[in-house]
């Protein structure tokens, strides 16, 4: 990589922590973070889904799209990408530089009638950066009640939190649960859990 690449690369980053906090101070309980999810984190959640799955994967509230990065860099296809954004700003940057991804602007606790018309097949995997415990816990049961219903059998749906308890419970029927260690590279540290239909 040349310096000058370097260079050209450093100022995004910064554009993008400085238009994640903007849209913090506007809308924290929506935003959910402070700062964009680090390298550390968004390979750790992309390291759960399986390049090679057939079928779309979904990606909700990736913001500037560290995540979907760490996707790509894991091997996923841009074009099999349904990356599901509230932030107009957002949607804007990840259409500029997912352009082959389909970026779909809404809310993403409304999942199964938002994507009725993009996802005609069983769904790889669906990585979520959505702030779940700013959430009643019936909002968090309908949004992987209708996670569920999209993927394909014991596929992931991997979610992360900062909180030291299960963003969803653990005891749900017929979901297995499974948590990383704590990733102690992120601002503030954070964990990814892995749901699974049993």
């Amino acid at each position: 990589m040349t310096l000058h690449s370097v260079a050209e690369k450093k100022p995004l980053r910064l554009d993008d922590e400085m238009q994640f906090i903007r849209s913090w101070i506007e809308k924290p309980l929506s935003t959910g973070a402070v700062m964009p999810s680090s390298k550390a984190l968004a390979r750790t959640m992309a390291r759960h889904v399986d390049p090679n799955a057939s079928g779309p994967v979904i990606e909700l509230g990736p913001g500037t799209g560290p995540v979907t990065e760490a996707l790509v860099k894991q091997g996923v296809d841009p074009a099999r990408l349904i990356l599901v954004e509230f932030n107009s700003d957002f949607c804007r940057l990840l259409r500029a530089r997912y352009p082959a991804a389909t970026v779909v602007q809404g809310d993403a606790y409304r999942l199964r009638r938002l994507l009725t018309t993009y996802v005609t097949e069983p769904v790889a995997a669906v990585v979520s950066s959505l702030p779940l415990m700013t959430k009643p816990l019936r909002t968090r049961l309908r949004l992987i009640s209708d996670v569920m219903a999209l993927l394909t059998p014991n596929a992931p749906f991997v979610q992360f939190t900062y909180a030291m308890v299960p963003p969803i419970p653990k005891a749900l029927s017929g979901i297995t649960a499974q948590a990383s260690e704590l990733i102690w590279l992120n601002l503030p540290p954070a964990r990814v859990w892995v749901y699974r239909g049993a």
